[in-house]
This record gives structure tokens, sequence and C-alpha cells, in this order.
């Protein structure tokens, strides 16, 4: 089959016929289809999509985008994930290190155009890093934002020329919650701190319970996704 030419009705075909299934049946149907086209992207949030995900295929290629920014209870989570499960874990750096960014574009620019950051240390890198592959996985769900309900648990990305496949698009967080406690799954450590939704260090701050869990993220600039998800 020819991805390129095929993917978006068969992206529509999955999505409606999958829209029920379990996220283990979804995950199968991706496996079963794109093979060793196939990944995983993780934020090391916490390990359920991984825990997921290799447990239907297990050695899936997982990527993590190294922005060079994380906290380092994030880069322990990666690497703790890469110890425990049966994954191959593909770390990803952008073009520039944190030391050129600030050099040829000044320093903070996280700070005074986020945009732009988010650009160079998150959409380009998985942009290159995705070009093997013709499917990824994510673990995009409809309740986490206003930009994120219409997520399909199938869809095709015509940006990218790929199908994205959202296994746990109709999960709410209380079936999250439900599933690391009873698998055990790894977790960032930061979500125990205040931390619901982490992104980089500079520009991710605590939640207050009962707040909504991105509203730390890019704090006070009315940005609400990086862009790789859009």
């Amino acid at each position: 089959m020819n991805v390129t030419l095929d993917g978006k009705a068969l992206a529509e075909r999955a999505a409606a016929e999958l829209e029920e299934a379990p996220a283990t049946e979804i995950i199968r149907w991706a496996a079963e289809t794109f093979g060793d086209r196939l990944c995983l992207t993780s934020s090391m949030a916490d390990a359920l999509m991984v825990d997921l995900v290799s447990g239907v295929r297990p050695g899936v290629d997982v990527i993590f985008l190294d922005t060079g920014y994380h906290f380092a209870e994030t880069i322990g989570t990666r690497d703790a994930v890469a110890s425990v499960y049966p994954i191959t874990l593909v770390n990803v750096t952008p073009r520039r290190t944190v030391a050129e960014q600030d050099r040829d574009l000044g320093p903070r620019l996280h700070g005074r155009n986020p945009d732009i950051c988010c650009h160079l240390r998150k959409v380009e890198p998985l942009q290159r890093a995705l070009e093997p592959y013709d499917a990824w996985v994510s673990g995009v769900r409809r309740d986490e934002s206003a930009t994120r309900r219409g997520a399909g648990v199938v869809e095709w990305s015509a940006r990218r020329g790929m199908v994205k496949v959202n296994p746990i698009a109709r999960w709410t967080q209380e079936d999250v919650d439900t599933y690391i406690a009873e698998k055990g799954v790894l977790v960032n450590p930061l979500q125990y701190d205040g931390y619901p939704s982490i992104g980089c260090a500079p520009c991710t701050r605590r939640v207050a319970p009962g707040d909504d869990p991105r509203s730390g993220r890019w704090a006070g600039t009315g940005k609400t996704e990086c862009g790789i998800h859009l």
C-alpha cells in the first residue's frame, strides 16, 4: 500500500471502525498495518503509552524530544522508562544546542517568542524524527484541552503525510489514573509535585488543585500548544 496516496482514506476508515474500540485494539491495528514503520512519541510525563504500546509491540521505537530545557525529573523518567520497558528509545535533539540558540537568536527565546522556540526545539526536530515512519502513536486525549476535543482515534496528518494514532483519545483523567494505579506504571515525580502537564522547565509552572491541568504550560502567554499536535 502507498501510504501517501491511500493514507487519508485508510485513516478515515479506521477512525470510524475503531472509534469505540479499546486502546489495545487500536494499537494492534496500527502495529499490524504499519509494522516497523510505526513509532510512539512520549513526553515522559508518565509511561502509560509506553506500557500500552510496548505490550502490543515490544521493541517499538519511542521518540523523545530532548529540548535541552527539560526538568531533571523528566530526563530521569526517560532513562528509567528505557531501562524498564521493552522499547527502543530514540532521543531526538534540536539542530542547535541551547547555548548555540542563545548565541544566534539571543538569550531566553522561550520568554520572548515561545512559538519560535517551540518550533526550533520541538516541531522541527519531530518532523525530522518522523521521516522514517508511516504512522505515529501519541497520547493525545480529547478532555485535555479545547484544541484536542476533535482528536480522532486515527487521523490523517496532511502536514506530515502520515497517519496519527491516538489510542486513548476517548479516555478521561480518571481512566488514566486508574490504569496507572492498576498497572504500576512509571510516573514522572513532578506529577506529584503540582505539575499535571509537564513541558520544558522555563515554560512550565505548578498548577493549583482543581485548576486546568494544562494551565501551567506557557502561563500568561495565551499559548496552549507547542505545535507538534496541530
